[in-house]
């Protein structure tokens, strides 16, 4: 049986991302624009992080609703439905986290006014150029070069907490696919295939690519593609287009091409920590190909806070390929 990667997604296309840039930048006023944009190929572009600081760029708190709008225009020119809405509800978790922790309605440690957005370069139709959402859980990172997207990496998502126990808000779980399939992938595999899957009885402490400029992992750890049975691959196939598919249609092909074309046998899924799924049993998986790393860890708090990433081997940061042609042209 030939597997095939490549789905329809449940996304839009991206066909006015410049447009959508230079809106939000001609928006902004001078005072507002000097925080925002930045040379193509500044040191800053590179500042990836996940966790909760003051960065670069304007924050929401800083934008007009007018002006936000626009910034979330732009962000759906670059992320499926599905991923928009994984998006804002990062953000909106931040409140909650807010009153999990018993903080006052004005700290700003958790603050969904802080997540920032930065332009890097100039939009235009025949430019190379960037633009980056970040925030507390939350890193998108794009390149751009002819008005295409050509990259959308690092691309992370955390959810703390994981599960929500109390409130108002109780039993929200941003990332629920990403962990029920994690796991309904797991428990297809026999006993004797365990032994390869899982590759650590703890689980890491978080992602371990972290906020690495290169993603990198010495080894890929766990059960190969090849290894797999028809069922498996599928599910596996399945959990790649979940966080994939965060993405817009147009991208995510092009993306899950490369992954399909770098061979699906050289893809690993490896797990470590706990099997038991729910809150208390601390756990971790990846899948590791040629082209791309995901990762997903959830052991912090007891095992109800996660973090999940994408990283592309060959295009992070829009990739040194094109970084390169940015000199040329300057």
């Amino acid at each position: 049986m030939t597997w095939v990667l490549i789905m329809s997604a449940n996304a839009i296309d991206a066909q006015e991302l410049v447009g959508a840039a230079n809106k939000f930048v001609s928006a902004l006023d001078k005072e507002r624009k000097s925080l925002a944009v930045f040379p193509f190929d500044i040191d800053e572009r590179f500042n990836f992080h996940f966790f909760p600081k003051d960065r670069k760029g304007i924050p929401l708190e800083k934008l007009t609703a007018a002006q936000r709008d626009l910034a979330f225009s732009l962000l759906k020119t670059c992320m499926s439905e599905q991923g928009v809405k994984k998006s804002k509800a990062v953000i909106e978790l931040e409140g909650v986290l807010r009153e999990v922790e018993g903080r006052s309605v004005d700290d700003n440690y958790r603050d969904p006014g802080k997540y920032y957005f930065s332009v890097f370069g100039i939009p235009a139709n025949n430019t190379i150029w960037g633009w980056r959402m970040e925030g507390h859980h939350l890193s998108l990172n794009f390149s751009s070069k002819d008005n295409k997207l050509i990259s959308g990496t690092p691309g992370f998502f955390g959810a703390n907490p994981a599960i929500v126990q109390t409130g108002p808000n109780k039993g929200m779980q941003i990332l629920k696919e990403e962990t029920e399939m994690g796991y309904e992938l797991l428990q297809s595999f026999s006993t004797e295939q365990l032994k390869r899957v899982i590759f650590a009885e703890k689980a890491p402490g978080d992602i371990i690519t972290f906020v690495d400029r290169k993603a990198s992992i010495e080894r890929r750890a766990g059960i190969s593609y090849a290894q797999m049975n028809d069922k498996q691959k599928e599910l596996l196939l399945q959990l790649i287009r979940l966080y994939v598919n965060r993405y817009t249609k147009s991208f995510a092909d092009d993306m899950l091409k490369e992954i399909q074309n770098a061979g699906l046998d050289q893809l690993w899924f490896g797990w470590a920590g706990d099997t038991e799924q729910g809150i208390g049993h601390p756990h971790y998986y990846r899948i590791h190909g040629p082209t791309i790393i995901i990762e997903y860890d959830n052991t912090q708090n007891n095992g109800n806070h996660i973090h999940t990433v994408v990283r592309d081997l060959k295009n992070d940061f829009g990739g040194d390929v094109l970084l390169q042609h940015y000199k040329e042209k300057h």
